[in-house]
Parts: structure tokens; C-alpha cells; sequence
């Protein structure tokens, strides 16, 4: 039997490459720091005068960990990260070797900007951007077999100032909400309070397949989804994957990031099978949420580095196999103060849980007013596979509360006692003297509802799994912001009448409860009568993900972005030619990738079994066998489908060409209307010959392969 290798504790080497603010206040100067950290929190402006001594602190805690070089990491418009590395190392006048890091390297840098994401705002040959430090999340390492990178959070702008990444947008967002949450609180009259943080936890599901395997599939290595394939005999009809044992290797896997992750101060808290086979999930604690996006990019890239290790192929594709769930990225939210508290926790003490409502109500009317914002936040190429089933909500945003939460807004709504909105728990009592009772919730869970209440957060569901967090949260926070200045305004004119704030509030909810009625649902977001009285309450705005994305352009929605200063209308019509531009682009490659497997491998193994199935019928030839016309049948059977194939693969090109010549907006029209519809005909026509493909002949693991993971 082999040794176990021993493995560091995780607490041991909990966040041993991240410069936090224990490391800064340990080599930091006293009043460095509290400059620092003051402006992490917040509470004043970053002092550029510090920026030498900050930067000499983090060079030797980095050349003390093994860095060689750094590099500003950002997050450009592509959904994934950026860095351009500089070594430490360079010669002084004299020819000799030092580490060299300054101030102004820590504060500035100027990575190549031409070929990012613009939007159309800038021409290709001018190349200028800017990187500049984000000191509210903090410096990391990243490790590689022959040193390391000191990686720096950073923004990223164009020569003229224009964001190219997703952070800057996110950070405005943050502003936004938080200031005017400052404002609520003030209003009820919490001067104590210093800050309020904006906090998140992101939900990443995935996909694991054995590597070797996967990489035979030109799909999953080219789209990260498969374009055919039937289904397996066994894929997630027996319910059992869900919260089983985590396979052997898989498990392996999991300790490896979250052993790596655990360096960079990234806590994944819990771990599990997800419902469909191979399907699995990382959950994170909640943090701030600027640093909450930027250890989402961390655990999506420390996740890929580690399957390569594996010999796993990892999936982050909302949909890749069909019929199946999907993988989504559940974001969870809220608001917490300087003090701790959770605003969004409901309590049984009454003013508390009057300042709770306030801040729900606020949410619920953001989203009644802007739901098309977070609409456009979720309308991804992956989406419009995922949406709609498989426990993934559908394509309508609506807002879940749930029986106790909704009975209380009732209750203020019909002008019952004010003590009503109060929160009791009950028990469950499983009649098992051996076992304690269960401390019920407050409500279910909906897992049809785009915006779930979970008892002391909002969750919503419909991001999906390949996302960067960076745009949902933005929009989630931006409505938020809006419909809680909306609140205040109604809030802040009856505290100047003289009425108590308490008293103040409750009316406040009362009206407000009235504005966001419209959005809020406690049944089966699935049902038919719910996309039927959606459509009645105006809550379809978009049936496609480009009229989805459409919706970043609404009049209303820029209009609020702009009042909060989150975009500028320049910035959103940029961004949203980007968003559209992805889409188009993301369907090009699967048009053409389709095409090849039809023409390289599906198309070759039809025509080796009707060899195969002619061969065999020459050689019975003159017997009189009963049912030999079943065989012609099967015969027919797969010329058919070839012949069909043939077609529809044409077909499929000659669209491709004259799609090319459109705009991008009518490209993506006609990707919807015509492209998709003609893939699932050649889908369903290849799936149907597979099956009666011999093993020797198929061209592609099957899904009965791939779904398979040795223990």
C-alpha cells in the first residue's frame, strides 16, 4: 500500500502569497498603513506620495517569496483576465544585478491597448492604455516552477480615459450603492456607522471529463460544449450524482485548488457533486465585492491550470451537453456595515427589521424599474442553451421573497399592526426522540426564479458558469443604487414633515411595495400561466440574446447609468457592441466547427458502416431469411441521413458566407432566426445516425464516454 503523502494545513498556509493588510501593517510605516488602509475602507483618498514605500515593501515581501517579476492584472472585455510581466531584475549603471520595483511602476503602467475589446472607440494602430493600481483589493502571487509573478489588481483604461475592463465599471457600481446606503442608514439615524460594503459570493458550477477523451472532440476543444451526440442510456435520470460521494480523482482535484487557492486567501467553503454526471461545484465565502470578482477570476484560472495536471478536461460552458443541466454561476449579495451587520438580515427586533425592509424594498424597486439591465447582464452565447430548464430560471427576470418575507410586506401594505413585521422561527419536529428538531426557515428556495430571497441575501440565479461576475454585479448593484435613491427621495421627505423614522420607513414601504409589485412572483417560474402573465405585466422585453443584449441600450437604463455615473452613454454603446460582437463571433466558431465534424468525421463513419452493413448482406445473399427488408431499411436508413447531412452541411455554409457581409447586429439577427434552427436539424439528424454506428466506426467519444469518470 502507498504512503500518504503529507500535505500542508490549509490554515498554515492560508494566504501565504497575498500582501494583506497583515502583511502591509507588519512592514509598512504606521502612518503609511493607516493611509492605506483608510483608503481601502474607503474612508479617504489614497495619498500618491506613499506610493515608493509601499511599493519597496511589496518588492521585498515578493522577492521573498520567490517573485522574479510583477505585472498589473486586469480584467479586459473578454471575460477573462490580462498581464503583461516585468522582471525585478535589472542592471544599475555599474553593470550590477538588483530588483528594481517603484512607485510609479506600483500606481501606472502602460500595457499594449490595440488589440482588446474597444468597441469601435479607438483605431487598432493606436495602442496606448493605461493600467493603474486598485488598492482596495489586494496584491497576490502566483507560483510557477521556476519563481513566481507579483500580480497587481489594476484598472484599464484607454489613452483617453475610456474603461476597457470590467472593473472600473464595477467599481462605479459599488460607489454608487454605497453611498447611498450610507444615506439610508444616516437617515435612520446611525451616525456610528463608516462604511458599508457592497458583499458577494459567487456559486461556480463545472463540468469534468477525462482529458484525453475530450480533447478526440473538436467541439469541446474549439466551443467548450459538445455540437452532436446522443444521449447516454444513463445520464442524470436516476438522480443520484446530486451531493454523492465525489469520485476519487475528482476529489484529488478539488484538494489541489483549494490547497493552491487556500495561498491566495480565496476560502471555498463548500464542494460537491451538482446534479447531472460530471457535473460538480466550488462555493466560495462571501467577501467584498470587488475582491469577490477578482477570486472568481482566480478559482476559474487556478481551476483550469489544475485540470491540465489532472489529465481533466474542465468545463465552464453554460450548456455542454444536450438535454443535461447546465452550469450556472449563482451570485449571491447583500450590504454590510463597518459594524458587521448584514443589511439584509432579517431580525426580531422592529427597528432593525424596518431598516431590513428598506433596504429589500429599495432592491425590488431598482429591479422592478431596470429589470432589463439585468437582463442584458445575463444574455451570454452559453445562456441561450441554459435557460429555461434544468433548474436554470427562465429568460424572464423576476423576484422570489418567499412566504414570510412577502407576508410581512402584506402586512404593511394593508396597515396592519407594525409589530406584524417582525421575523419568528419556528421548528421542525421529526418525531425522532434521538435527533434534535431542525430550525425551520423562513421560506423555501425557488430555483425557478431569476432573484431568490434566501432568507438573509438575494441570489440570483440566471448568470451563467463562463461569466466574469464583473458585468451582473455591476447590474445588480447599479439597479439597487437606483431604486434605493428612489426610496430615499420618498424616505427623506417625510423625516423633513417631522415624522418618525421608523414610522417614515414604513410608509415608505407601503408606497414603495406598491412600484414594485409588478416584478415580484412566489410560484413556479416555469408554468405556463407564468410566462403568460410575465408578458402581461410587460416583463418580456427580450426572447433572444440579442435583444437581450439590446437592452444595455434602453433609454431608461442609460439614463439611470449615467445619473449614478456608472456609464456614459458613449461607454454603453461601446460595451454593447463588444457584448454583440461576442455573440456573433462565439456562433461563427461553432457553425464552423459543426461543419468540420460533419465533413471530417460523421459523414466518413456513415459511409464505413453502410460498407460495413453492404459487406454483410452480400454475404447472405440468395438465403431466404424473414425480416432481411429491416436490414434494407437500415441501409436506407443511413444514406438517408448522409444524403440529408450533405445538404444541411452546404447549407449551413453558404449561410456562414452571406452572413458575413451584414452588419453585426443583423449578423446576430440571422444567427437566431436561421443559423441555430439549421444546427439543431443537423444535430438531431447526426444523433440519429450515430446509434447505429458500430464502435470501430464512430468518429467522436460518445456521451456514454465522456460522462464517465474512473473512482
Amino acid at each position: 500500500m502507498a504512503e500518504l503523502r503529507e500535505y500542508p494545513k490549509m490554515k498554515d498556509i492560508y494566504g501565504s502569497l497575498v500582501f494583506d493588510q497583515k502583511e502591509m501593517k507588519q512592514r509598512l510605516p504606521r502612518d503609511v498603513f493607516e493611509n492605506l488602509a483608510g483608503a481601502i475602507e474607503g474612508r479617504q483618498k489614497l495619498d500618491s506620495g506613499i506610493a515608493d514605500t509601499v511599493a519597496l515593501a511589496m518588492k521585498d515581501w515578493a522577492v521573498s517569496k520567490g517573485a522574479d517579476h510583477w505585472a498589473h492584472w486586469f480584467h479586459p472585455l473578454t471575460e477573462l483576465t490580462a498581464e503583461k510581466h516585468t522582471a525585478f531584475l535589472m542592471a544599475d549603471e555599474n553593470g550590477n544585478p538588483l530588483n528594481s520595483f517603484r512607485g510609479k511602476d506600483l500606481m501606472q503602467s502602460e500595457p499594449d491597448a490595440s488589440s482588446f475589446p474597444s468597441g469601435g472607440t479607438r483605431s487598432t494602430f493606436e495602442a496606448r492604455g493605461y493600467s493603474a493600481w486598485d488598492p482596495t483589493s489586494p496584491a497576490f502571487i502566483i507560483k510557477s516552477k521556476k519563481g513566481g509573478t507579483l500580480c497587481i489588481p489594476s484598472i484599464f483604461i484607454a489613452y483617453d480615459g475610456s474603461p476597457l475592463d470590467m472593473k472600473t465599471y464595477l467599481l462605479r457600481a459599488m460607489q454608487a450603492v454605497e453611498t447611498r446606503a450610507m444615506k439610508m442608514l444616516k437617515l435612520f439615524g446611525n451616525r456610528g456607522v463608516r462604511y458599508v460594503h457592497a458583499t458577494v459570493g459567487g456559486e461556480q458550477e463545472f463540468f469534468l471529463l477525462d482529458r484525453p477523451r475530450a480533447q478526440k472532440r473538436p467541439d469541446i476543444r474549439f466551443c467548450g460544449r459538445t455540437l452532436v451526440g446522443s444521449p447516454p442510456p444513463r445520464d442524470q435520470k436516476m438522480e443520484d450524482h446530486y451531493f454523492g460521494a465525489i469520485p476519487t480523482r475528482v476529489l484529488s482535484y478539488m484538494e489541489d485548488v483549494q490547497r493552491d487557492l487556500a495561498r491566495l486567501g480565496v476560502d471555498l467553503a463548500t464542494r460537491h457533486n451538482e446534479n447531472a454526471r460530471c457535473q460538480f461545484e466550488f462555493a466560495p465565502q462571501f467577501t467584498e465585492a470587488n475582491l469577490a470578482c477578482d477570486q472568481n477570476q482566480l478559482i476559474m484560472e487556478t481551476m483550469r491550470k489544475m485540470a491540465r495536471q489532472h489529465e481533466l478536461r474542465l468545463l465552464f460552458h453554460e450548456k455542454p451537453f444536450n438535454g443535461m443541466n447546465g452550469s450556472g454561476k449563482h451570485i449571491n449579495f447583500s450590504l454590510e456595515d463597518s459594524e458587521g451587520r448584514n443589511l439584509l438580515k432579517p431580525s426580531t427586533n422592529h427597528r432593525k427589521n424596518v431598516i431590513f425592509l428598506s433596504f429589500l424594498s429599495s432592491f425590488i424597486l431598482g429591479a422592478a424599474d431596470h429589470f432589463g439591465l439585468l437582463q442584458a447582464s445575463i444574455s451570454t452565447p452559453g445562456n441561450m442553451y441554459r435557460l429555461g430548464g434544468h433548474e436554470a430560471p427562465p429568460n424572464i427576470i423576476s423576484v422570489y421573497l418567499g412566504d414570510a418575507v412577502a407576508g410581512m410586506l402584506r402586512a404593511i401594505d394593508d396597515g396592519v399592526d407594525d409589530e406584524s413585521v417582525k421575523v419568528t422561527k419556528g421548528t421542525l419536529d421529526l418525531g425522532l426522540p434521538k435527533l434534535p428538531d431542525i430550525v425551520a426557515f423562513d421560506s423555501d428556495r425557488n430555483r425557478t426564479s431569476a432573484l431568490a430571497f434566501t432568507g438573509n441575501k438575494f441570489e440570483f440565479r440566471a448568470p451563467g458558469a463562463s461569466q466574469a461576475m464583473a458585468v451582473p454585479v455591476m447590474a445588480l448593484l447599479s439597479v439597487w443604487a437606483a431604486g434605493m435613491e428612489r426610496f430615499i427621495d420618498l424616505f427623506e421627505q417625510r423625516i423633513d414633515n417631522g415624522e418618525d423614522p421608523v414610522e417614515a420607513a414604513i410608509k415608505t414601504i407601503r408606497k414603495v411595495s406598491e412600484l414594485n409589485r409588478n416584478i415580484r412572483f412566489e410560484g413556479d417560474s416555469y408554468s405556463l400561466n407564468w410566462q403568460e402573465e410575465a408578458e402581461r405585466r410587460g416583463l418580456v422585453k427580450a426572447r433572444t440574446i440579442p435583444e437581450g443584449i439590446d437592452l444595455f441600450m434602453e433609454p431608461s437604463t442609460i439614463k439611470m447609468l449615467e445619473e449614478l455615473g456608472v456609464f456614459s452613454k458613449k461607454e454603453m454603446a461601446a460595451f454593447h457592441t463588444i457584448r454583440l460582437e461576442h455573440f456573433v463571433k462565439s456562433l461563427e466558431i461553432e457553425m464552423s466547427v459543426l461543419r468540420d465534424m460533419i465533413w471530417e468525421g460523421i459523414l466518413p463513419a456513415i459511409s464505413k458502416q453502410i460498407l460495413l452493413e453492404k459487406e454483410s448482406s452480400a454475404a447472405i445473399e440468395g438465403l431466404s431469411l424473414p425480416g432481411l427488408d429491416r436490414w434494407k431499411k437500415l441501409l436506407l436508413k443511413l444514406a438517408s441521413a448522409k444524403l440529408d447531412l450533405l445538404e444541411k452541411s452546404e447549407e449551413l455554409t453558404e449561410l456562414r458566407d452571406k452572413m458575413a457581409r451584414l452588419s453585426t447586429r443583423e449578423h446576430a439577427e440571422e444567427i437566431v432566426k436561421k443559423a441555430v434552427p439549421l444546427m439543431r436539424e443537423i444535430r438531431a439528424i447526426a444523433d440519429s445516425a450515430e446509434i447505429f454506428l458500430s464502435a470501430e466506426n464512430l468518429p467522436y467519444p460518445t456521451y456514454r464516454n465522456l460522462l464517465s469518470l474512473s473512482a
